[in-house]
Parts: C-alpha cells; structure tokens; sequence
C-alpha cells in the first residue's frame, strides 16, 4: 500500500487546465519557447500522440494530452476554444515578445488596462487564446469604476 497522499499533489492548484490537443508533443515544445514552460513527465501513446503530459508554467502546472477519440474525446474544433488562458508574469512585454516570435498573432493589443494589469490577448499556432498580464497597480472598485466610466463614457 502506497503513503498516505494529500488531497491536492504538491505543485497544483485546486484548478488546473487540462488541455486536449492535435499534436501534443509539438505544443510542449511551442509552450516552452513562447512562455518558458518546463516539461514535468509524459507519457507517450498509440500511434506516436501523447496519453498525458504535464509542464510548469510559473508557478502553475498545465496538463495536456493529444486527442483520442478511439477512446470517447469530443471533436477538437480548432481555433474555436471558448477560454482564455490568463499567465500573470513579472514582465508581461517580455513574454509577449516571447510569444510572439514563437507563433501567436495578436488578437488584442497589450497596453496598460483600467484595473491595474498590464494586458494583451494572443492566439496561439494550436488555437488556444492566452491572456498575458503584468499586475502594475492596485486599483480601488471606486478608481475602477471611475476609469471604466472615462473609458467607455455612460455605456459603462
């Protein structure tokens, strides 16, 4: 019998995204050029696709397998993911230069947001859309308010 284990593995979050990909080996290696991500383990499958892999990402792990629908996996419907992945760094004009020589187009520029974030959004070559932020300023729900309502006028 095996040691007593906690409920959350050492290195997790309660959440942790678990992604399914065509091409999970090329995606390790796409993750680690364009936000330094760190391979953990993997665990290759039939037919050269990957059953499960796990990278770190900061101080957060990303799981990930190739898609097998053999075994009941949905339709991938590439580029079309209704999420966002949200990667805070300490310097998130660095990692956006990173991502973009790495293969992401820009779906929404980075620039210094009315919350607090430095912030942009990508898509990556595999379709999965990253949030990547910097936290430069802790705003009040008042300053908030007050900055939203100057950008957007009265719609805010």
């Amino acid at each position: 019998m095996g040691e007593s284990a906690t409920a959350i593995p050492p290195g997790f979050h309660s959440i942790t995204p678990h992604l399914q990909v065509n091409g999970a080996a090329n995606y390790v290696d796409f993750l680690a050029r364009a936000f330094g991500a760190v391979e953990i383990s993997r665990s290759p499958g039939p037919g050269g696709r990957l059953m499960h892999a796990r990278v770190r990402i900061g101080d957060s792990i990303l799981l990930l397998h190739d898609h097998f629908p053999e075994f009941g996996s949905p339709p991938i419907a590439e580029g079309h993911w209704p999420l966002a992945l949200n990667l805070y760094v300490p310097d998130a004009d660095t990692t956006w230069g990173q991502a973009i020589a790495a293969g992401c187009e820009v779906l929404y520029p980075i620039a210094d947001q009315f919350w607090g974030d430095r912030y942009g959004q990508l898509r990556d070559p595999f379709g999965f859309v990253w949030a990547i932020a910097t936290h430069t300023e802790d705003v009040t729900p008042e300053e908030m308010q007050e900055r939203q309502k100057k950008l957007f006028g009265a719609a805010a």
